[in-house]
C-alpha cells in the first residue's frame, strides 16, 4: 500500500511539472526572427570602388508594428544632421544614396537582436556611412522591447517615478570607473576635454545596464563607441523592479 502511495505521489509530481511546462509564461520563450540581407551597388558601375548599400536585418516574426519601428529608427541613423528629414523607406534611402554617390562611398545598416531575457528583447541598430574624408561615420542605438506591454521602452518607462537624476548619478559613477579602467582618471586634460554626458543609447542587458556613446562624445574617434556599464544592484530603488533580471 505504501509503495502504491509513493508511485501515485511521483506520478502527481510529474503531472504538475508537465503542466507547469505547458503553461510557462509566454515571455520566457524566445521570440523568433527572420533575417533579410542584401547588398546593392550603383547601377551601371563595374569598378572595384563602386558605391554600395549593405542592409542586414533581423525581423521579429509576427510583430509587424515593431519591425516598422525598427526600420524607422534605423533610417534615423542615416541622417547627416539632426534636422534632416528621415527617408521614407529603406528602398528610398538606397535609391537616393546610390543616385548621388561618388566612387568609394558606402553605407551599411544593421538591426539585430542582441539579448532576450525575462520579458525583454534588446535590439541593436547600427550604421556606418562613408562619403569621403579620412573616415566614415558610425552610429548606434538600442530598442528595449517589453513583450508584456508590447511597447518599446523610454528611459522614463524603465525608471521609478522621480528617479531620473539618480539614474544619471549612477551613470556618472560608471563613467568614473570607465576612466579608471582606461587609465584616464589622472589625466586632467583628458577629463576636461571629454567630460561625462548623457546618452539616449541604453540597453537593459542581462548582466548590466549598458550605455553606449556616439563617436567623439566622451572620448576621441579612435576609441570607437565608448560603453559604460551600470551593475543592477546600484539601481535598486531607481529601476522598476520588473526590469531587474530574474524578476520580470
Amino acid at each position: 500500500m505504501r509503495l502504491y502511495k509513493l508511485v501515485c505521489l511521483a506520478t502527481l509530481a510529474l503531472t504538475i511539472s508537465a503542466c507547469q511546462s505547458l503553461f510557462k509564461p509566454a515571455e520566457q520563450q524566445p521570440l523568433t526572427a527572420s533575417r533579410q540581407a542584401w547588398e546593392h551597388r550603383q547601377p551601371g558601375c563595374s569598378g572595384s570602388d563602386c558605391p554600395l548599400v549593405n542592409i542586414d536585418l533581423q525581423r521579429l516574426d509576427g510583430l509587424p508594428a515593431l519591425n516598422a519601428l525598427v526600420e524607422q529608427r534605423l533610417l534615423g541613423l542615416t541622417r547627416e544632421l539632426p534636422g534632416d528629414p528621415t527617408p521614407s523607406s529603406l528602398q528610398r534611402y538606397e535609391d537616393d544614396f546610390l543616385a548621388s554617390a561618388k566612387p568609394g562611398w558606402s553605407s551599411y545598416l544593421q538591426a539585430k537582436i542582441v539579448a532576450q531575457h525575462d520579458r525583454l528583447v534588446i535590439i541593436e541598430l547600427s550604421s556606418y556611412r562613408f562619403t569621403g574624408g579620412d573616415h566614415g561615420i558610425p552610429g548606434r542605438t538600442y530598442l528595449n522591447y517589453d513583450r508584456q506591454l508590447d511597447k518599446v521602452l523610454s528611459l522614463q518607462d524603465m525608471l521609478l517615478p522621480g528617479e531620473e537624476e539618480a539614474f544619471w548619478q549612477a551613470a556618472q559613477l560608471a563613467h568614473q570607473a570607465w576612466l579608471v579602467a582606461n587609465g584616464h582618471d589622472q589625466d586632467a586634460e583628458y577629463v576636461q576635454t571629454w567630460p561625462f554626458e548623457r546618452t539616449p543609447n541604453i540597453a537593459l542587458n542581462f548582466g548590466s545596464v549598458l550605455l553606449k556613446y556616439d563617436i567623439d562624445r566622451i572620448a576621441p574617434y579612435s576609441t570607437g563607441h565608448p560603453e559604460l556599464k551600470i551593475p543592477y544592484p546600484r539601481l535598486n530603488g531607481i529601476l522598476k523592479p520588473q526590469y531587474f533580471p530574474g524578476r520580470g
